[in-house]
């Protein structure tokens, strides 16, 4: 099973009144913003008995937000139609991603990748946010989608100089906030450590047919699951 990707625009239609935060990275415990990113869901993230029906955390803060000083706990996808920062998926749609992601993970995949981004990451949508001082993470962001849909696999995620790299030929843990080593095939990304807090964005400035979508590629089942979600979102 490869990676999920998750986007902004929670809940199924008919549900915008639930929608939580606007464009932008989850920064601090409360901020009713979503985590964008790149996470490894395991075993003991899913929770089968949780009061959204089904769920399982995301992992946020992840070391990418660590090395940041981001906060926030218990971030969720989970089933239902209301969210405060969690991806809610109805339970239709969860029932679906959560029973892939405990099989996969149950017949041996140590892990399972969950990518999260703010819309589709496209150079027509980053063109439609010129000027959003969140637009060099969404760059950073796209970096790792496009290796994604190059290679139809999950792309190894490392982070060091506060910033993510993906399939770097060097291998190992770096550090954080040092500068990143030597031979890491990856562009500094200026202005990540600060992005804004005061974003204006609403839900119509997302571009068309961007609303929360789950999928795989390179996998059997992932025709399946879209055609099953068409109906909803």
């Amino acid at each position: 099973m490869s990676g999920w990707l998750f986007e902004h625009g929670i809940c199924a239609e008919g549900c915008g009144e639930n929608l939580s935060g606007s464009l932008g990275p989850k920064l601090m415990q409360g901020d009713h913003q979503a985590p964008d990113g790149f996470y490894d869901i395991t075993t003991d993230q899913l929770n089968p008995n949780s009061s959204e029906y089904l769920a399982f955390n995301t992992g946020f803060p992840n070391a990418f937000d660590r090395s940041l000083g981001r906060t926030g706990s218990f971030l969720m996808v989970h089933g239902g139609c209301r969210s405060v920062g969690c991806y809610a998926m109805t339970d239709y749609a969860m029932e679906e991603i959560y029973g892939l992601v405990d099989e996969a993970l149950k017949g041996g995949q140590e892990k399972v990748q969950l990518q999260a981004f703010p819309f589709r990451m496209t150079a027509e949508n980053l063109a439609s946010h010129a000027g959003d001082p969140n637009l060099p993470f969404w760059e950073m962001l796209k970096a790792g989608s496009d290796a994604f849909l190059a290679t139809e696999q999950p792309p190894r995620v490392a982070v060091c100089d506060r910033r993510y790299v993906f399939n770097s030929a060097l291998t190992g843990e770096f550090n954080l906030s040092a500068p990143c080593p030597i031979g890491i095939d990856s562009t500094p990304i200026a202005g990540v450590l600060q992005p804004s807090r005061e974003i204006s964005a609403s839900a119509s400035a997302v571009p068309p047919n961007t609303r929360t979508v789950a999928y795989r590629t390179a996998d059997p089942i992932a025709q399946k699951i879209q055609e099953s979600l068409r109906g909803i979102y």
